[in-house]
């Protein structure tokens, strides 16, 4: 059983989200609190494994309490919060939480796929360690595969954890980095244009809501937009519609084999954390165009489902910690242009 501490000063938010989340057997409300200080106070009095989070309440905010209760006493936090805070939100996840969502997701008629997707989420968060132990950095690379070659662009897939995770690679990589990076962050909250701004704050990149028919240029960062699969076109970034993959629009999957297709072996994928399998017959795709591999390694993973995924396909060319990803691409990418 997830004991559950549902935080929000609208009753009526409280009320849909004790109702969705006790739809699934296993979650189950054990309190619930109006502002911070209240959900500091109920912290410590009901030890929940999970907690929902509001970010602008009276009293006390949300970004304060996920501060003090990651200090005093780590918890799996959630923030669940209305788009206009969406650049608070991903603030929020310096400070700790784990995912976010809108509120109006939960008022929508979810069909049966989306509703199991989120309970899943919030099961594999509810149940992740905030302590981690450091393991090893993986196989060696094969010998003879990695050989200086042109690249033209860094593709990246990203789902829960990733906020924090793309923020410490691209906070590391300089201004002049000589290739575009496109990146799919599983998104469904319409977060996106809010992420963009969160970013910018931490990278001397340039950072962009990716836009049909653009040339992507070297040393900016390209982001997904939400509901909307992002792929390479040619010279081109394009959007276009379609079905999810993998439960998943935009789907890294459907970016990734865009790339292999179109860059061949001059192109990096990076696969990090997250829930599911999104990025995986990607990552196929780019090794079979000769193209270089990397997954997240499982000890800095908070999801380590996506890397893991990956790496079981036996196409990955290298297991990395999170911090030794930007070394490793600046080390591996060229001067060039799409």
């Amino acid at each position: 059983m997830i004991k559950v501490l549902i935080v929000d000063d609208s009753s009526l938010a409280r009320s849909i989200l004790r109702d969705f989340l006790e739809d699934d057997e296993q979650f189950r409300v054990v309190g619930e609190a109006q502002n911070g200080l209240e959900a500091l106070q109920k912290t410590y009095i009901l030890n929940p494994d999970l907690i929902t989070m509001d970010l602008e309440m009276p009293v006390m905010s949300g970004l304060e309490a996920i501060s003090m209760i990651m200090g005093d006493m780590p918890t799996p936090i959630v923030v669940i919060s209305v788009k206009s805070s969406a650049k608070i939100a991903y603030e929020a996840t310096m400070k700790g939480a784990l995912e976010f969502y809108s509120k109006d997701v939960f008022t929508l008629s979810l069909d049966r796929e989306q509703r199991f997707h989120i309970y899943e989420t919030l099961k594999r968060i509810s149940g992740t360690g905030i302590k981690r132990k450091r393991l090893d950095n993986g196989p060696p690379l094969p010998a003879g595969r990695i050989k200086p070659r042109p690249i033209r662009a860094v593709v990246i897939a990203a789902s829960t954890g990733g906020p924090k995770a793309l923020m410490q690679v691209f906070s590391c990589l300089p201004a002049h980095f000589p290739v575009p990076l496109i990146t799919v962050q599983h998104n469904s909250s319409g977060f996106d244009k809010g992420f963009v701004q969160w970013m910018q704050g931490y990278t001397s990149l340039e950072v962009r809501l990716a836009e049909d028919h653009t040339i992507p240029r070297q040393g900016t960062i390209y982001i997904a937009p939400t509901d909307t699969h992002l792929i390479i076109q040619g010279r081109y970034l394009a959007l276009i519609g379609g079905e999810s993959v993998q439960n998943q629009k935009p789907a890294a999957d459907m970016l990734f084999k865009s790339a292999a297709r179109t860059l061949g072996a001059e192109v990096v994928s990076v696969v990090l954390t997250g829930m599911g399998s999104d990025g995986a017959e990607g990552t196929v795709a780019i090794r079979e165009a000769g193209g270089i591999t990397i997954a997240q390694d499982e000890a800095s993973a908070l999801i380590y489902g996506m890397p893991k995924a990956a790496l079981e396909t036996g196409c990955v060319d290298m297991v990395l910690p999170l911090e030794d990803i930007p070394p490793r691409l600046i080390a591996l990418t060229g001067i060039g242009d799409l």
